[in-house]
């Protein structure tokens, strides 16, 4: 499945991709933030490509102008209690932009495309996303795609460091269409 947008395409991860992935993922900036390792190696972001980026709903975020990812996004299934009890008709937003491409409205483009995915393909009844406390970059694409605040909670990353994580939430009579 390929999602388009104005300026990028949404595609499964191919192992090719490796390279490019390890450009961005190796920042210390960026997998920290959202709670995972730096890529270690091209060969580290091939075996993550194969074990992590390979799931359903998972994308490589190309720019159109170049055909090269610059970052990764998809919908997952939420793992929140409250999702959990509505019967697995809601999702989880994640989402990074490669540091050279900060500030150019890719994410929130990103956001939207997954929203509507979500709503109108996927017929979710809601979508969450959240963000560590720190990470006011990740905030504010949340704010602008129109996300309520819900709750926050400590958490743990998968990097064994504890964050106070800000939850959000989208339902489907919320999203702007």
């Amino acid at each position: 499945m390929i999602l388009e947008t104005s300026r990028l395409l949404l595609r499964p991860w191919e192992e090719k991709d490796a390279e490019e992935l390890y450009r961005y993922a190796h920042d210390p900036e960026i997998g920290p933030a959202a709670g995972w390792a730096v890529h270690t190696s091209p060969e580290n972001s091939r075996e993550i490509i194969r074990d992590v980026l390979s799931a359903p709903e998972t994308y490589a975020v190309v720019l159109r102008e170049t055909g090269r990812p610059v970052g990764s996004a998809g919908l997952q299934a939420s793992t929140r209690p409250e999702a959990v009890a509505q019967g697995g008709k809601e999702q989880e937003i994640g989402y990074w932009i490669g540091k050279p491409f900060w500030g150019r409205g890719y994410a929130p483009e990103v956001v939207a495309e997954l929203l509507r995915r979500g709503f109108e393909d996927l017929d979710c009844n809601a979508i969450w996303c959240a963000h560590f406390a720190e990470n006011s970059k990740s905030k504010r694409v949340i704010e602008k795609s129109g996300f309520r605040y819900v709750t926050s909670a400590e958490t743990v990353d998968l990097l064994g460091v504890i964050h106070n994580e800000l939850y959000y939430v989208m339902t489907r009579k919320e999203w702007r269409r």
